[in-house]
């Protein structure tokens, strides 16, 4: 039989070899989780933007890195709407209202787009998207919804395309005056009311989740204000 010290220096060389592979497949992991999550958010991004993913070319982390990186222009502005420094990863989309990321749809040179993102409360949790505009900065080019809590089936509906539609052609701006953002209703939208242009369906069950989409939908479009007033008054962005 083996003695106890040779037992416990057994044991304790097994334990330190498999703790040190432990702590590099942890590092490891956490590295592809970080890229994955970033590149999950680039994706929504290009998805808001109206980029559509095609059978030929799927969607890997890889291609939406170079489609992201080939058409989108990424910075950030203040509530004044000027251009200041910041590193987009690092902006807590929810909690900064002073540091705005703005992402530029550029095709050809061209703008087609502009992407802001968006967060607030919904019943159970923060609802993380992004909301894109025409180059008006008016009319919604399209809406992601990609990180919540909300209940399946119910509040959950909102990253749900019969839902995120809804939200396409809407107008954030009333005859040119403040933003007032988009208004999801309890129910269905009346389109012989001139407001329905503002207005789109609600989710059956989830009306605490809807209205709090409305509500920060609102508040976040609100902080860029300054930044889509110069863009109007230039006449581009």
């Amino acid at each position: 039989m083996h003695s106890n010290n040779y037992t416990l220096g057994f044991v304790f060389i097994v334990t330190v070899i498999l703790g040190t592979l432990l702590s590099f497949t942890k590092e490891n992991v956490r590295d592809l989780q970080e890229y994955n999550l970033k590149a999950d958010v680039k994706k929504n991004i290009l998805r808001s933007l109206n980029f559509v993913e095609t059978e030929s070319e799927p969607w890997s982390n890889e291609v939406v890195e170079r489609i992201f990186n080939k058409n989108v222009q990424a910075f950030c502005v203040n509530t004044n709407g000027d251009l200041v420094d910041c590193i987009l990863e690092e902006v807590d989309t929810e909690r900064n209202i002073e540091v705005l990321p703005v992402y530029l749809k550029v095709v050809d040179n061209k703008t087609e787009g502009i992407a802001v993102p968006v967060a607030g409360k919904g019943l159970w949790s923060t609802v993380f998207g992004y909301i894109a505009l025409e180059p008006d900065t008016d009319t919604v080019l399209g809406i992601q919804f990609y990180k919540h809590g909300e209940t399946p089936g119910l509040g959950g509906e909102v990253e749900k395309a019969w839902f995120t539609n809804n939200f396409v052609g809407k107008k954030i701006r009333s005859n040119g005056d403040k933003v007032i953002g988009i208004e999801v209703l309890k129910g269905k939208v009346d389109s012989s009311d001139p407001y329905s242009i503002h207005q789109v369906d609600g989710i059956s069950g989830a009306t605490v989740t809807a209205k709090g989409v409305g509500s920060f939908l609102k508040e976040d479009l609100g902080r860029y204000e300054s930044y889509f007033n110069k863009v109007r008054a230039d006449g581009t962005i």
